[in-house]
């Protein structure tokens, strides 16, 4: 029998320190399962993570949020990171490795010319937003999906509680936001240009930006991009993809790459720094330049740590198309998941880009269903929820091994349906959905 007294103990004192418990939503305990998730870990080394208690696991669940797109403890990008340590993290002069850095992310997109750095996806699509206004003169944004928790974008919000619905996390409450930012912040459906249409013509001349998220969980229907570039265009709006989520999964540097689309800005974090603090806007010279019309700047974002992982992961990225095994496993995921759920019948539907997958059950109560679930697989090793972010790290072989848990966490969660006790089963709480304070 496994102990989780440390794990679970180290819970309530986050309660009593840190509010919300955790730094970021997704990582809080509550959206797996409270009172089963482990949540705190000790060492993290490929697909390997160890919590508070010992036990071990394999980490199929979210990949330290899709960061880590290498693994765990990456021996060539933590090799980096250990020799800029040992020459300095910082000094009163910049670092060479952020010219390089930059060098790499124009080559990769030859569209862009002139790059910017922070430390975070959230930051740094602020740090876009600040630039487009500058570029345009104009204040107000039309956007798709979702691209953190910034003024500019929670004012969507404002007076309203349903704006954000359907673009990733409903109920994101927008307290602190200035009221008068309300009107900024305009949402769009994906695949839906007729949206943006409208919103371009109720806001003639005002609009500085129209900023998505390429792909995520659907593909862009055929000529969706290119008519919201073209709309963006004629607005005189500037045009931003955010690849936070996407980029550096599906090829090498931004989706939109594949996809057939130039945006005039694209954003960077996540995957480029594989777990450490990294963050790029890139862009075209006629609108990065407008970086020096405002005032951005932060001590943090001259240090040397952050562009030496980036220019080791995406280095190492390349040279092992790393994409092709990413969009490989995940593949494999998702028909597994589909052959579970056909096995057992359970209404179960699969979606996401493979990278990046995703399931829900269909079923009553889905959200106790999802927690009987990470119960179960974390008693057969796994870190494992309904969403799986893949990694260089993860084998075949762990694949397998994790389908073949899943078939069985899923042939106890029929059981439980056909015998009504699946509350009686669950250790913890049901699974949280969207933005909820922790009671």
């Amino acid at each position: 029998m496994k102990n989780f007294n440390l794990s679970l103990q180290a819970q309530e004192k986050a309660k009593e320190r840190i509010p919300g418990m955790t730094q970021l939503l997704s990582k809080r305990p509550d959206m797996f399962s409270q009172g089963v998730w482990p949540a705190y870990y000790s060492k993290a080394s490929g697909s390997q993570v160890w919590d508070l208690d010992g036990n071990q696991y394999t980490d199929m669940s979210i990949s330290a949020i899709g960061a880590c797109v290498l693994g765990y403890n990456d021996p060539d990008v933590d090799g980096a990171v250990i020799k800029a340590i040992q020459n300095g993290v910082a000094s009163s002069l910049n670092c060479y490795e952020e010219i390089q850095l930059a060098e790499l992310l124009c080559e990769i997109h030859p569209w862009a010319d002139m790059v910017r750095y922070a430390r975070t996806g959230g930051e740094a699509m602020a740090v876009a937003v600040r630039i487009a206004r500058a570029s345009t003169g104009r204040d107000k944004i039309a956007f798709c999906g979702y691209h953190g928790w910034h003024d500019w974008y929670l004012a969507a919000n404002l007076k309203t509680d349903n704006a954000l619905e359907g673009h990733l996390i409903p109920g994101l409450e927008p307290a602190g936001v200035p009221s008068q930012l309300s009107g900024t912040a305009l949402p769009f459906g994906y695949n839906k240009p007729e949206e943006l249409e409208k919103i371009l013509a109720q806001n003639k001349g005002e609009i500085a930006a129209v900023v998505m998220e390429p792909i995520r969980n659907i593909h862009p229907e055929d000529g969706f991009l290119n008519k919201v570039k073209e709309l963006a265009k004629e607005a005189g709006a500037v045009f931003v993809f955010d690849e936070i989520s996407a980029g550096f999964r599906i090829c090498p540097g931004g989706s939109h790459l594949i996809l057939g689309c130039e945006p005039d800005m694209a954003v960077f974090s996540k995957a480029i720094g594989n777990g450490y603090p990294m963050s790029a806007i890139i862009g075209k010279k006629s609108v990065m330049e407008a970086a020096q019309k405002t005032f951005i700047s932060s001590t943090n974002w001259t240090e040397r740590v952050g562009p030496a992982a980036a220019l080791a992961t995406i280095q190492k990225f390349i040279k092992n198309n790393v994409h092709e095994h990413l969009v490989d496993l995940g593949t494999r995921i998702q028909t597994g998941w589909q052959n579970a759920a056909e096995k057992t019948g359970l209404k179960v539907h699969c979606g996401g880009i493979p990278p990046l997958s995703h399931f829900n059950f269909e079923e009553e109560d889905p959200l106790s269903l999802k927690a009987l679930h990470i119960q179960q697989m974390r008693d057969e090793g796994f870190l494992a929820s309904n969403i799986y972010y893949s990694m260089f790290a993860h084998t075949f072989e762990e694949v397998d091994k994790y389908l073949e848990a899943t078939t069985r966490s899923f042939e106890t969660i029929a059981e439980a349906m056909e015998k009504g006790d699946v509350h009686e089963r669950m250790e913890g709480r049901k699974s949280g959905t969207g933005f909820k304070r922790i009671t």
